[in-house]
């Protein structure tokens, strides 16, 4: 088995507003070091056997195209792992 972990963040021209609430509330906090919040999504995509990486990346590709990435406003960015099956 393999466990796509999927990044979804908002490209740097868009405007997040949620992210930069955090950023105030982090500086009010004292934690002014803090230059920078992104906030995005994650998501944990378990496949069964049988693809190759190849078969796998284009499957991911299409989902994130697709479903979880809105590509006029994110970015996406993924890993894959290979897991145990389960016992």
């Amino acid at each position: 088995m393999a466990l796509a972990k999927v990044y979804v963040n908002y490209k740097k021209s868009i405007l997040n507003p949620e992210a930069e609430a955090v950023h105030k509330a982090l500086k009010r906090l004292g934690y002014g070091d803090i230059e920078d919040v992104k906030l995005g999504k994650y998501f944990e995509l378990t496949i069964a056997d049988g693809k190759s990486k190849a078969e796998i990346d284009k499957e991911i590709n299409e989902i994130c195209d697709k479903l979880l990435a809105n590509y006029n406003m994110e970015n996406y960015h993924y890993e894959i792992v290979e897991t145990e099956a389960a016992q």
